[in-house]
Formats: structure tokens, C-alpha cells, sequence
């Protein structure tokens, strides 16, 4: 694929391979369990088992990367809905996220494939909206993620609690995944990452670091991640309708 730092940039292949990882090396801090909060029961599987499942759904999707911790004892003894091989992350998302990019190019990615970053606790995702966001970076020179508009009133709050404005919202959307890459681009931007330290909260924040524009594509809002015990019950309701 033809180095650019351009969006007009001209796409090569529009078959690329897709690779697909799921970060699970998080201890989930905020979810409140002794536990990692992918390692949570829910139907009779895990919600890391859960989250394979859903992208097991998508016919794009044959094969899993897993990025755990180095003192994760419980993944390798899970049963998945895919093949899944794994590699080690590090403190930080980014760094789990490069491991993974790492161990797929020397898995035999090309330049210009896709890989594919999952939440290891998002796992009620459909497959059509999986479907939607592969196709959509299949067709743009960096890629694309899946999110929702922002429906609720939001306020700019100061540190001492007090509102200071309400926010206009009407270009605001929330980021979910999966988010989907060029694979050499990827690679890219998480080595701009390290070199001037940056804190990114997901793979496209790199990407807008760099100047560079990703596509969004609409999913809607049951893709929930599993953040604070409240969000368990929805879960549930969720993977129990289907």
C-alpha cells in the first residue's frame, strides 16, 4: 500500500485478509470484583467466551488472536467459539493492542490487510454490525469503528462538581468496538504513540493523532461493555433475548 499521510490515498486491495485480536489483558479496576471483569459468568460462559462467540457470528471472522496478561491463568483453559492462539500485553491498551499487531505480522499479515480490535468485554455485538464495519474499512485507506450517536444531555462539570456548560452533542458520537485498521497504517500510528507518549483510550484516537480520518459506521446501543457491576444485568437481559 502506498505510503500518504493523504485520505485520497489509493487502496490497493479492497479483499484484504482480516485478523482479528481481542485485548483481555485489563484487570477492569472500575467493575469492582476481585477478578478480571472478562472472566465474569455470564449463561454458563464467560464474558471473554461470550465476546468470542459474538464475532464468531461474522463469516469474515475464522481465527482469534488473544492478548492476556503474563499472569493470566484462566484464558488457556477456556473453550472458545474460534481457533485462538495468544500473546502477552502490557500495562497499557496501546501496548496490548501493539503486542497483538506484532504477533500478527509475524503470523503473516500484509501491509495492506485488516486487523481487527474486539473488547474483551463486549460481547453483545451483532454480527451484521461487525459485517458493517469490515466492509466499510475494506473500502477506506485507514479504517473504520463502529459507535453510536450521543443521545443524553451532556455538561462540562468543574472539578468541584459544579455545571459549567452543556455540551452540544450533535456531532458527538461514542466510540465501540470492533474497530478495524489497515494493518501496516496500525502498526504506524502505535509506534507514533510510543515515541511521544501518548495516552489513547482506543485504537482510533492514534489514528486522529496522526491527522488521519477514520470512518465511523453506526451500530446501535446494546453493544455494551461491561464497565461497572450495574452493566452485568443488561448484559444478561441482552444475551438472554437472543
Amino acid at each position: 500500500m502506498t505510503e500518504t499521510t493523504s485520505d485520497s490515498v489509493s487502496i490497493e486491495s479492497t479483499s484484504p485478509q482480516v485478523f482479528s485480536l481481542i485485548v483481555a489483558a485489563g484487570k477492569g479496576s472500575r467493575f469492582g470484583s476481585d477478578i478480571p471483569k472478562q472472566y465474569t459468568a455470564v449463561h454458563g460462559k464467560t464474558i471473554l467466551q461470550q465476546s468470542v462467540a459474538a464475532l464468531a457470528s461474522s463469516s469474515y471472522i475464522k481465527q482469534l488472536l488473544l492478548v492476556i496478561a503474563k499472569d493470566d491463568d484462566v484464558a488457556k483453559n477456556l473453550d472458545f467459539s474460534l481457533p485462538v492462539t495468544f500473546t502477552y500485553g502490557g500495562a497499557e491498551r496501546w501496548q496490548s493492542v501493539q503486542a497483538g499487531v506484532e504477533a500478527v505480522f509475524a503470523a503473516g499479515a500484509k501491509d495492506e490487510d485488516l486487523i481487527l480490535i474486539h473488547d474483551a468485554a463486549r460481547p453483545c455485538v451483532l454480527a451484521k454490525h461487525i459485517d458493517l464495519v469490515i466492509q466499510a474499512a475494506m473500502q477506506h485507506p485507514y479504517g473504520a469503528i463502529l459507535g453510536v450517536p450521543v443521545a443524553d444531555t451532556l455538561k462540562k462539570v468543574s472539578v468541584e462538581g459544579d455545571i459549567q456548560a452543556t455540551v452540544d452533542r450533535s456531532s458527538l458520537w461514542q466510540a465501540q468496538t470492533p474497530q478495524v485498521f489497515r494493518a501496516a497504517k496500525l502498526r504506524q500510528v502505535l509506534r507514533y504513540v510510543a515515541d511521544e507518549g501518548l495516552m489513547i483510550t482506543d485504537e482510533a484516537s492514534a489514528f486522529e493523532a496522526m491527522g488521519h480520518s477514520i470512518k465511523i459506521v453506526p451500530g446501535n446501543n446494546q453493544n455494551l461493555k461491561l464497565t461497572y457491576a450495574e452493566d452485568l444485568t443488561l448484559i444478561e437481559s441482552i444475551l438472554s433475548s437472543r
